[in-house]
């Protein structure tokens, strides 16, 4: 019975062990929280207009569809990093996009309004309003599109 006992402790701790890495390995996201308020009073009319209301740009609208430097895309509400330079693409839509996002940074949320039905694609750290994401994407990579309002990220350049 005591060597039972002690080999149910062991499995015990050793499940233990297995789940407590895995909550190690986790990205954590710190989430940022204001009131509409305080979002109105940070954000430009048109930063507001598609962050918080889920607008969208104009096609080509800002600069960045074109844009192909080296750095990291930042949610222009937060600050967090979404995506890397090499993951973005020329897609001929007349928005930003990427192949793939920084692990952990963009949550999912299905999308119904316009009479489409759509995946929307959301700053995991404040909710804010980044695009859509398709499946016309390079297929030599993820075949995803992340469609990306130009005003709704803001590019860091890299260190050379």
């Amino acid at each position: 019975m005591k060597k039972l006992l002690i080999t149910l402790f062991l499995i015990s701790i050793a499940n233990t062990q297995v789940f407590s890495q895995v909550k190690k390995n986790k990205t954590m996201i710190k989430k940022v929280i204001k009131t509409e308020q305080e979002w109105k009073q940070t954000l430009t009319e048109q930063e507001y207009y598609v962050l918080r209301q889920k607008g969208t740009d104009r096609p080509s609208q800002g600069g960045l569809t074109s844009h192909f430097e080296k750095g990291t895309y930042h949610c222009a509400a937060c600050n967090l990093q979404l995506f890397k330079s090499n993951s973005k693409f020329e897609s001929h839509c007349g928005w930003p996009s990427f192949d793939d996002a920084i692990e952990g940074t963009v949550n999912f949320v299905r999308d119904t309004s316009h009479g489409m039905i759509r995946t929307e694609i959301i700053c995991a750290a404040c909710n804010s309003h980044l695009g859509h994401i398709f499946d016309d994407g390079p297929k030599e990579t993820t075949g995803k599109r992340y469609c990306v309002n130009t005003t709704s990220i803001k590019f860091v350049k890299g260190e050379k």
